[in-house]
């Protein structure tokens, strides 16, 4: 398991993602939705590592300045090879960029194995998760479901430490 920082959207923004998750769901299509640990919400991944020391959380209160911010959800996309994570891409704008700068520097110290590559600055990819293990069979359906590529837009308000070997979350 992995210790991630994430970041959280506001009640609205969460129940619009959501209900893609649900309209995957309807379609056949394994989303998110089916994942119901109170953990599992609509986030974007800001920071990842092997390990994070618990003096992150207090490193990270001084990024809180940065919040809220409104983002655009931008275009579907696909992570992986033979199955695939259908995501939506949150277009990075400067203020979150400028966030995801802050939580890097912030977080860095207290990874003691570094951050894993593909969260790094110039590395990482804004995006919500919409459905894992999509096998390429059911990408046509999955691509076919409206709220999949419809307009949407979000506001980012919170942040929060996920501690995945622990299941342990840390509100920032």
């Amino acid at each position: 398991m992995v210790h991630s920082v994430e970041l959280l959207f506001d009640a609205d923004s969460d129940a619009a993602i959501r209900s893609v998750w649900d309209d995957l769901a309807d379609a056949g299509v394994r989303s998110q939705a089916g994942h119901k640990a109170p953990s599992n919400r609509p986030h974007v991944t800001l920071a990842v590592a092997e390990n994070m020391d618990i003096a992150v959380n207090d490193a990270l209160q001084v990024v809180r300045q940065h919040l809220p911010f409104s983002c655009a959800v931008g275009a579907p996309m696909l992570f992986g090879r033979r199955d695939f994570t259908l995501v939506r891409l949150i277009v990075p704008s400067a203020q979150l960029l400028s966030l995801h700068a802050a939580v890097h520097g912030a977080c860095l110290p207290h990874m003691p194995t570094g951050p894993l590559p593909h969260s790094e600055p110039g590395r990482w990819t804004p995006h919500v998760t919409l459905a894992r293990r999509v096998p390429a069979d059911q990408l046509p359906v999955a691509m076919s479901v409206t709220s999949v590529t419809r307009e949407l837009s979000a506001t980012a308000v919170g942040i929060r430490h996920w501690d995945g070997n622990a299941k342990r979350e840390y509100p920032i």
